[in-house]
């Protein structure tokens, strides 16, 4: 008897079928040798994607997704390289698309199109809270799990904050046709935020209804029409449904609905239930520079990627003041700590922490020089928990470690922020930082 076919492995992923074929990537199904939990992997030919300039597009849709841990969109786990190969590891959705489920099945009840519009809206807000517009929301690009979850995909025309010009708009026209906001389509710049909000409007109305609220084979009459905001809903749409996509498609962007109005709309809260979740592990981009080794434009050195060995005089030195531009990073997202130094005794830290945070919200409790505070109010992943502790490193000088235990990071970010105003008068402050504020 013959022996059977070794498994064609990548790292640790043991490889499958093909699950779906494109014009520059395939992907196929694997499994974790280590874990056992199935993935998907998405192989990249090297050479194509070098030779149609798409390096910079794959550099975007993985930094991108670093920075998006939620549980409606697909998660990347990690990202290897060959001499010939990219390997994008994401979470395996197997539930097909939303698209196929219209398809196959037309369209779905209001209750059911009302969850899953739930989902769109909870993901496609958080996603903009870290500054990441999707550009390309369609039925395609949403997905189902096993457990009837949707999960965004496809960040492959995602735009990140940092690429908005000098007016605050983005003016790349990208995304599929019956889908796009009129404002993409008249060249003149547009909001990120505003442009996907009207995409999710289309794929409301599409949920609802099984086809497209603005359809024409001459592509000049279909920007017409999505100009215009000409369309009819159909008749078996509530009045609350059909108020809500009328006011989502509405072609002033300066005058649609806003996310926060639609958080607080009827028909939207019905049976409303925003998902509680923390931050996952950060994703493994250990072999990015191998990936793009063939590129000018990503470049690493030995010394970057060297950590440095710190002694507690070189900690100090680099906690002099509250350093908030220190919390976020492009390259690496928004960090979950930040430090700084006082001359002041332990408990005047104390009181002083405890004054700033109580008219923010927050609920605090003391231990042994350690603080928990709590935010009453609970934000995108249920409510804030922050930790401090102060630590004596010199008679006369402590360094407070001010950490993120649970909740949305982008919303510590912010309270660090707010923390730092109330702290101005005890945070350490070197003749340099005295000059360099001046």
């Amino acid at each position: 008897m013959s022996e059977p076919k070794a498994k064609r492995r990548v790292g640790k992923y043991e490889l499958g079928r093909t699950i779906g074929e494109g014009t520059f990537a395939k992907v196929k199904f694997a499994r974790n040798s280590e874990t056992g939990q199935p993935v998907a992997i998405k192989i990249l030919d090297k050479e194509k994607v070098l030779k149609n300039k798409m390096d910079e597009q794959i550099k975007r849709e993985v930094e991108t997704m670093k920075l998006i841990k939620h549980p409606n969109v697909v998660q990347l786990y990690e990202v290897m390289g060959s001499k010939t190969k990219i390997f994008i590891v994401l979470e395996f959705v197997t539930g097909g698309e939303v698209f196929d489920r219209i398809v196959n099945h037309g369209r779905m009840r209001e209750d059911e199109a009302r969850r899953y519009f739930q989902q769109l809206i909870h993901a496609v807000d958080y996603c903009h809270s870290r500054g990441v517009f999707h550009r390309d929301l369609k039925p395609e690009n949403l997905l189902l799990d096993a457990f009837g979850h949707l999960k965004i995909s496809d960040f492959g025309l995602s735009a990140l904050s940092r690429q908005v010009r000098d007016d605050g708009l983005l003016h790349t026209t990208c995304g599929t046709p019956n889908y796009v906001a009129p404002e993409v389509l008249n060249d003149r710049g547009y909001d990120g935020a505003t442009a996907d909000l009207w995409s999710c409007g289309v794929i409301l109305f599409v949920l609802l209804s099984g086809y497209l609220p603005f359809d024409d084979s001459n592509l000049m009459n279909l920007y017409k029409k999505i100009s215009a905001a000409d369309f009819t809903c159909p008749p078996w749409l509530s009045f609350g449904a059909m108020k809500l996509i009328t006011r989502i498609l509405d072609p002033n962007p300066m005058t649609r609905i806003t996310i926060p109005e639609i958080l607080e709309d009827g028909w939207f809260r019905k049976d409303y239930k925003p998902p509680l979740f923390d931050e996952k592990e950060d994703v493994n981009l250990d072999h990015m520079k191998t990936v793009f080794k063939d590129t000018k434009e990503y470049r690493g050195t030995e010394k970057e990627e060297q950590l440095k060995a710190m002694n507690a005089f070189e900690l100090i030195s680099m906690s002099k003041g509250l350093k908030l531009d220190n919390l976020f990073h492009v390259e690496q997202g928004f960090k979950r700590e930040t430090r700084f130094t006082s001359k002041c005794t332990a408990d005047e830290i104390i009181n002083k922490i405890e004054q700033a945070a109580k008219p923010l919200g927050f609920d605090i409790q003391k231990k042994n020089y350690k603080m928990q505070l709590r935010n009453e109010k609970a934000g995108r992943k249920g409510n804030l928990n922050v930790a401090t502790e102060i630590f004596q490193v010199a008679p006369s000088l402590h360094l407070v470690e001010v950490r993120k235990a649970k909740g949305d990071t982008l919303e510590f970010h912010m309270f660090c922020q707010n923390l730092s105003t109330g702290l101005e008068d005890i945070v350490w402050k070197t003749e340099e930082d005295m000059l360099g504020a001046n």
